[in-house]
């Protein structure tokens, strides 16, 4: 891989450094933790480190470590969530220190500060382990002797409540010291989450010293700092059926003794084994794929790149970086085992976090996986799975509930109303779709989430998670979708209350019947249950319903102004709806659906008329949906100008993406839509170079995937590709286009298939 770095010659400074609410309104420069902080994580734990030299501040996030979402007085703009785990401190008092670097490489997910003070060169290196689970950090200094520090963590927002006396969402928190480890830990209150968190201090060389909160090392040559957090949460459908909030996870132990294992097993390793083991089961994911635009390393700190591309230079690499950092990003807050990434990926330093934190399901969740797909890392989507496996009782709970109150013509016994998933969840709950009138994103919501497995298992083809959780998530909530659906006088089958996410009319949310976004998405879900079926050899009355009724959606309706109907009564553009909307909810059959593509010319260009009256102009997740959307028109120029949008106008000097605030979603959504750009299979092959802008003249990619389970890698001169290699992982019929030339070809699993062009 060619030397991916973020990298900056100072500290992160101290701007909004203790807010307890995201402070998404106020543009603040110097917020050190969402614009300058460098995040580290394993799915197990978020890290963000700050590089500072009086005291350096190491912010620690476990994502089931949160409040309730809350829209009350308690909470202004109604939030609450995921919480600040704790701040760890490390005091050096280096003050006015010389030739100071902090970096995070994305060749290995190792973080380093070094600098210069009174004559001695002083350095830390900082990653967080997946095999091992434990955030490791090494400091040395060049001269023996000379290394001394003070070890202290601070658990934040302690308060019998947060804002108000009474509001049950109160922390406790002690920290005691014992030799050389440190242990932390408490409760938070609502959902009676135990928390614990230890550190092991060990040091070569000087004195370890034990205070009651903290550990001091005097004269040490080197030291390392282990860390080891946890809570009493497991992912289980019991905590989402239960209705008491504290009794949620009172069947399940402290998590000190898991801890305490985790940082025991740890150190049975030197600090050269830890790093190994982290480096080479990161570089496994990270190296799958790579895109090479031709892009040259500058020798210029990222925010000054950032300036750099701005200007029209450096365009390149900064592009190259980007995706390599998305893809970075999604191997540090999903792994296996883990919890699935959130609205922050695993990182928060608030109290009240934006938007909760949560896992936002009519867009929001869904950008999070795209790159898991299309760039080779299919099994980070693994932790939603489990997930859905977990929350998939309450979903069919209600599904009950929904039918019972909207449809009860139509309303099963317990259990045979499918699943209902709304827009909101988090790893103590989840909503249903919401009521007629009473919320802003339809019944599509649930297939919009369903597609993320089919697409899942396009991709992957993988077997093991086909019947229980790819088919089952389809299947089920296309059971809820057909009970949502009416028969109109002409025969089409409509969602009887539907609505356009988050879209508004007159100041108010516009509520309907059978809007595109529920169509499209319904449409979506009932296409890939029967191929799904049909792969599992299932063919029952249900799946004849849904062939028959596929014809009927009638997802996609052109507009008198040529665009494709965000709702069935608009006759122009923007007769409906706010005419620039963040979300184009009316175009998911483009992207991520598929219904939307070339095959079907008419749909194709009225897409474009919409997304082009749309605008580019908006929040840095939608110009990430809008990226992708371009690329399946096949337009690389249009596609460019919405990347360069996205990294000039909604990308933080850290690369974290912005809405404002951060939200990570864009930089998923931003990854995915690179790949997109260069390789595209939804239309029934393996399309290479579908949307190259003009500024791509010559370059390469490996190992970004295809539908069929196929690896493609790509060499292209002055805009053609002149080199194809593709390898099938499950073997099959290669259909591809190149160029004008079109190649099909039997391949066996494991096959390498390479063509000169």
């Amino acid at each position: 891989m060619k030397n991916y770095e973020l990298w900056y010659t100072s500290e992160a400074p101290y701007g909004n450094e203790d807010l307890v609410f995201f402070a998404h309104k106020t543009d603040v420069p110097d917020d050190g933790w969402e614009k300058w902080s460098l995040p580290l994580g394993n799915g197990y734990m978020g890290v963000n480190v700050f590089g500072r030299t009086e005291s350096e501040r190491l912010q620690i996030t476990e994502n089931s470590f949160c409040n309730p979402n809350v829209v009350d007085e308690r909470y202004p703009g109604g939030n609450g969530g995921l919480m600040n785990f704790c701040d760890l401190y490390i005091d050096f008092g280096h003050t006015g220190v010389k030739n100071y670097r902090r970096s995070l490489s994305l060749c290995d997910a190792v973080a380093n500060t070094t600098y210069d003070f009174e004559g001695v060169t002083y350095a830390r290196e900082h990653f967080t382990s997946y095999p091992d689970r434990v955030f490791a950090t090494k400091l040395s200094a060049s001269r023996a002797g000379a290394l001394s520090f003070t070890v202290r963590p601070e658990i934040p927002f302690v308060a019998p409540y947060l804002l108000k006396e009474g509001d049950g969402m109160g922390r406790t928190g002690e920290v005691h010291t014992n030799g050389n480890l440190i242990t932390f830990g408490g409760e938070l209150e609502y959902y009676a989450i135990q928390y614990e968190g230890q550190i092991a201090v060990l040091a070569e060389g000087g004195q370890i010293i034990s205070h009651d909160e903290t550990i001091e090392v005097k004269n040490a040559n080197s030291a390392v700092l282990l860390v080891a957090v946890g809570t009493n949460y497991q992912m289980e459908s019991r905590v989402f059926m239960e209705r008491s909030p504290r009794k949620k996870l009172a069947p399940y132990p402290h998590p000190h003794a898991r801890v305490s294992e985790i940082l025991e097993n740890a150190q049975k390793y030197s600090y050269a084994e830890l790093r190994e083991r982290h480096v080479k089961d990161y570089f496994a994911l990270i190296s799958r794929a790579e895109v090479d635009l031709g892009g040259v390393c500058p020798n210029i700190p990222t925010n000054e790149l950032i300036e750099s591309y701005r200007n029209g230079e450096n365009e390149r690499y900064l592009e190259e970086l980007y995706f390599t950092y998305g893809r970075y990003l999604l191997i540090s807050s999903s792994r296996p085992g883990t919890y699935p990434a959130n609205l922050q990926g695993t990182w928060c330093k608030y109290a009240s976090s934006p938007w909760s934190a949560g896992y936002w399901h009519n867009i929001n969740i869904q950008m999070n996986y795209w790159p898991a797909f299309n760039t080779n890392l299919h099994e980070l989507f693994l932790p939603y799975i489990e997930y859905f496996k977990a929350y998939k009782p309450l979903a069919m709970e209600n599904a009950d509930q929904y039918m019972a109150r909207n449809f009860p013509e139509k309303c099963g016994e317990k259990g045979e109303n499918g699943i209902s998933i709304g827009t909101a969840a988090w790893l103590y709950k989840i909503t249903g779709a919401p009521d007629p009138g009473r919320g802003h994103s339809g019944p599509g919501t649930g297939a919009f989430t369903a597609k993320l497995f089919a697409d899942y298992y396009e991709f992957s083809l993988d077997e093991k998670n086909l019947a229980d959780a790819v088919y089952t998530a389809n299947r089920e909530m296309a059971v809820f979708l057909s009970k949502t659906l009416e028969e109109q006088e002409d025969g089409t089958l409509l969602v009887k209350y539907s609505e356009s996410p988050e879209q508004h009319h007159n100041g108010a949310y516009y509520h309907t019947k059978g809007c595109a976004f529920d169509q499209q998405m319904v449409y979506e879900c009932y296409k890939d249950t029967v191929w799904l079926a049909e792969k599992l050899g299932i063919n029952d009355g249900f799946i004849e319903e849904l062939r028959a009724a596929l014809p009927r959606l009638d997802p996609v309706q052109i507009g008198a102004s040529g665009q494709i109907k965000e709702y069935r009564e608009e006759e122009h553009y923007g007769d409906i709806g706010e005419y620039h909307h963040r979300h184009i909810s009316h175009l998911v059959g483009l992207y991520p659906g598929t219904i939307i593509n070339g095959n079907n010319k008419e749909w194709l260009r009225a897409a474009e008329y919409s997304l082009n009256e749309r605008g580019d102009v908006s929040t840095g997740w939608s110009t990430a949906h809008k990226l992708n959307a371009w690329a399946r028109t096949k337009n690389g120029g249009r596609a460019h100008d919405l990347l360069r949008r996205l990294l000039a106008n909604c990308t933080l000097p850290n690369l974290w993406d912005t809405h404002p605030p951060f939200q990570i979603d864009g930089n998923f959504g931003g990854t995915a839509g690179i790949a997109e750009m260069l390789l595209q299979s939804h239309e029934g092959y393996v399309h290479v170079l579908p949307a190259l802008p003009e500024c791509w003249r010559n370059g390469g990619f490996t190992g970004l995937c295809a539908r069929g389970g196929f690896d493609v890698s790509a060499e292209w001169r002055g805009g053609k590709a002149v080199r194809v290699s593709v390898t099938a992982n499950a073997g099959g019929t290669l259909k591809m286009l190149v160029g004008e030339e079109r190649v099909e070809r039997e391949m066996l699993a494991g096959e390498t298939f390479t063509r000169n062009f």
